[in-house]
């Protein structure tokens, strides 16, 4: 496996699932958790505003099992329970008692689940075109879980996620096909989502109750123009989050991370430098 691909970085043992992992930066820990589109990595997902965030935090961004450059056991369980296992099992193995979460789509409903589950392991929480309430699958989502290997395929993702069709590049589409076509890539990814895909919406869902429950102070995001993840969604969690505010980006589909790049690490630094200025 080539070392000059920047998808690939450290590796550690979580929830002894051998786990590929960014870790950039020195300060107050930020787990950051991708979406769950094909061929997708956390370097892929959060590569634009990693370095930025990294400024002033420690960034820690793992491939979640099933994606990526981590392990993939042939016995493992695709569902929520493993996943935040080993979510946790990444801070457990950086000995990290606490630490504030950015979660994209997918990894929404993951940091939602962690946070519910073990409060006292996360200090604030962002939640950026999120899942994690149930809501009626989009025709969009059901084209990403749905996903079959080839260029036109992932060329025809690439237009639904971004509202900005300049950033959807031929270039782009080739490399995301090929990430998504690489060995092991593409059987886990069809193994976790079979149709109909419905179900996988509401297994990600929590609990109305345990989502108005939590403490902490939460940050929600979602492009206004998204055709994967609707926007009532995060209405939602902004409405049931007591300590919640909601920031949503016109001209923005899916991809708030890449295709206001600048904007959203300048937000969410923000916002999580306001509890570093309190401890």
């Amino acid at each position: 496996m080539s070392t000059n691909n920047p998808e690939i970085a450290g590796r550690i043992t979580a929830a002894g699932i051998a786990t590929n992992l960014h870790d950039v930066g020195a300060g107050y820990p930020l787990l950051m958790l991708h979406g769950s589109g094909p061929g997708v990595s956390a370097w892929a997902n959060w590569r634009l505003v990693m370095p930025e965030l990294a400024r002033a935090r420690r960034v820690i961004a793992p491939d979640l099992v099933g994606f990526g450059f981590t392990e993939r056991p042939a016995d493992v369980i695709y569902d929520m329970d493993t996943w935040v296992r080993q979510a946790v099992g990444v801070l457990d193995a950086l000995d990290i008692v606490k630490a504030d979460l950015v979660g994209n789509s997918f990894g929404g409903a993951l940091a939602l689940a962690l946070a519910i589950r073990h409060p006292q392991r996360v200090r604030r929480l962002v939640l950026m075109g999120s899942v994690g309430v149930h809501f009626e699958i989009t025709p969009g989502l059901d084209a990403v879980w749905g996903y079959t290997p080839s260029f036109e395929n992932m060329r025809g993702l690439m237009d639904l996620f971004a509202h900005d069709r300049a950033l959807v590049t031929d270039e782009l589409a080739r490399m995301r096909y090929e990430a998504s076509i690489r060995p092991g890539f593409q059987e886990s990814f069809s193994a976790m989502f079979p149709a109909p895909r419905q179900r996988w919406v509401d297994a990600m869902a929590s609990a109305e109750a345990d989502i108005r429950a939590l403490p902490h102070e939460t940050l929600v995001i979602h492009g206004r123009d998204d055709k994967v993840i609707p926007l009532s969604t995060s209405l939602t969690l902004a409405q049931w989050i007591e300590r919640s505010q909601l920031h949503v980006f016109g001209r923005c589909g899916h991809w708030t991370q890449i295709e206001h790049a600048a904007r959203f690490a300048q937000l969410v630094g923000n916002f999580l430098a306001e509890a570093d200025a309190a401890n």
